[in-house]
């Protein structure tokens, strides 16, 4: 069984709080957000493609990959990389170009537990409510929560 993964959705404030722990260093959950080619093999949903046409994750990077479902649909999400500090924090921004033009503010927080344990703490702001709501609705949940379960098996590995 893997780690509980938390989504909470404050009533009435436009943000986003995501905390999971993971069974790894803070060191190895950094390098797996950190290096394109490790991205590609947990982020999304389960059976989804991904190509990665740019990923740059430090201080003034971009990123913009594209999520391919089993169908063929394809999915691209872009942004920049504000602040990045090793094995610590991320800013980056949030962009699912099929709803251009709303774009979120995510803090990532790599938290040390000691024991080689880490604990992910994201932070995501959005420009509305409804923008917000949208992004719950839109099957996040399960594309974070299968995302991190592949995610166990990299670190593990």
């Amino acid at each position: 069984m893997s780690n509980p993964l938390t989504i909470s959705l404050p009533d009435g404030m436009p943000f986003i709080a995501i905390s999971r722990e993971f069974d790894a260093p803070v060191d190895a959950l950094f390098r797996a957000h950190k290096e394109p080619e490790l991205v590609k093999q947990w982020l999304g949903p389960n059976g989804y493609d991904m190509e990665i046409e740019s990923y740059d994750f430090s201080t003034g990077g971009r990123y913009r990959y594209v999520h391919i479902d089993p169908e063929g649909n394809r999915y691209a999400f872009n942004g920049v990389f504000h602040v990045v500090r090793e094995n610590e924090f991320a800013i980056q921004t949030f962009e699912f170009e099929g709803y251009p033009d709303v774009v979120s503010i995510e803090a990532l927080t790599f938290v040390d537990l000691g024991d080689g344990r880490t604990r992910l703490d994201i932070h995501s702001a959005y420009p509305s409510l409804e923008s917000r709501d949208g992004m719950a609705q839109s099957g996040m949940e399960k594309g974070v929560s299968e995302g991190y379960e592949r995610l166990d098996v990299i670190l593990k590995g």
